[in-house]
């Protein structure tokens, strides 16, 4: 898959809320929230235009159990695809535009650091400047190498994850 990072798109909130009313269709009542999350959450943010959303089910069973009508929406369900808890889905082989991240209330962990580091680049413009800038830098040398992209945000992208959930926890205390 080549590597596309492309400026801040002002229709992706509104493409979000679109797939997020038909997956609601589908979860219904086992359905808590879904959150907006990833690069495209974050206004004036660059991003590979790729939809990432977090529903959070009352329990991960549903998403099992619930897969084969995610697939009518034209997504491929990869089960946990490397992290406990989680079933994810993409929509869109070579051309993908959502990746779906469920987890229920036992993965309150993932759940609050995907929420704190889309919050914190919210709230840290300078942040999102330097991730969007590295991102764009990336994908110009590894165009055709999306591991390699991935690699080289990994530093960065952990030290984000450390800074926005020591935020997240001051600011909790502040409240």
């Amino acid at each position: 898959m080549k590597v596309r990072v492309s400026p801040y798109n002002h229709d992706w909130p509104t493409l979000f809320e679109a797939e997020a009313e038909k997956i609601s269709s589908i979860f219904k009542e086992q359905l808590i929230t879904i959150h907006h999350i990833g690069s495209t959450s974050v206004a004036g943010l660059q991003a590979k235009p790729i939809i990432d959303m977090m529903p959070v089910l009352k329990n991960i069973t549903a998403a099992d159990r619930l897969a084969f009508r995610m697939k009518k929406l034209g997504y491929e369900a990869l089960g946990e695809y490397g992290l406990p808890g989680r079933r994810y889905f993409r929509k869109g082989k070579e051309k993908r535009t959502h990746h779906v991240h469920m987890y229920d209330l036992s993965s309150q962990e993932e759940i609050y650091r995907h929420v704190a580091v889309r919050d914190y680049l919210r709230a840290h413009q300078e942040e999102a400047e330097a991730y969007g800038k590295l991102k764009q830098k990336l994908s110009k040398a590894h165009h055709d190498d999306m591991e390699a992209y991935i690699n080289g945000k990994d530093q960065f992208v952990k030290d984000l994850e450390s800074k926005a959930m020591e935020w997240r926890l001051k600011y909790k205390l502040l409240q």
